[in-house]
């Protein structure tokens, strides 16, 4: 493995998982997800241009990986498959307190575009801009996407928007 790509995965490979996690509600699948996000990205080292842009490849490898796990359970469930079932880990609901699942619930509640939103800019804690180049929109959908989020989850847990 390229010397790079160990130090990627060193320093933020833990944090891609935690994101992961917060896109797809399971631990196993952001796991997978974030492991098909490094090998895709070893598997074109040869084409890379720019080594210091290699952190926004892999965060939209894992926004992309989630996107396509979700359209495989919704195929699932139209075929009458049976659906994927999100199981948390028992590390996650020993350290989870009901605010924490409550919270988890509204968000997972949230459309797919607002808990991806929800996540890059206060989870990963990036700026309106790199949400929007990351997720292929423009900032100002970033701002309202999160502000109805954000309304959204304040009114399932009764508080003021």
């Amino acid at each position: 493995m390229q010397p790079e790509i160990e130090d990627l995965y060193r320093d933020h490979a833990l944090g891609l998982v935690r994101f992961a996690l917060l896109l797809t509600g399971d631990r196993a699948a952001a796991e997978d997800i974030v492991q098909d996000a490094f090998l895709g990205l070893h598997q074109r080292w040869d084409k890379v241009r720019d080594p210091g842009r290699m952190l926004g490849y892999l965060r939209i490898a894992v926004v992309n990986g989630s996107r396509s796990r979700h359209r495989r359970y919704l195929m699932a469930r139209r075929i009458r498959l049976e659906p994927l079932a999100a199981v948390p880990s028992a590390e996650a609901t020993v350290l989870a307190a009901e605010d924490q699942r409550a919270l988890l619930a509204a968000i997972d509640a949230l459309p797919r575009r607002q808990r991806e939103v929800l996540a890059l800019k206060y989870f990963l804690g990036l700026g309106e801009q790199e949400v929007a180049e990351i997720l292929g929109i423009s900032r100002g959908t970033v701002a309202s996407t999160a502000s109805r989020a954000l309304t959204a989850l304040a009114r399932e847990l009764r508080e003021e928007p």
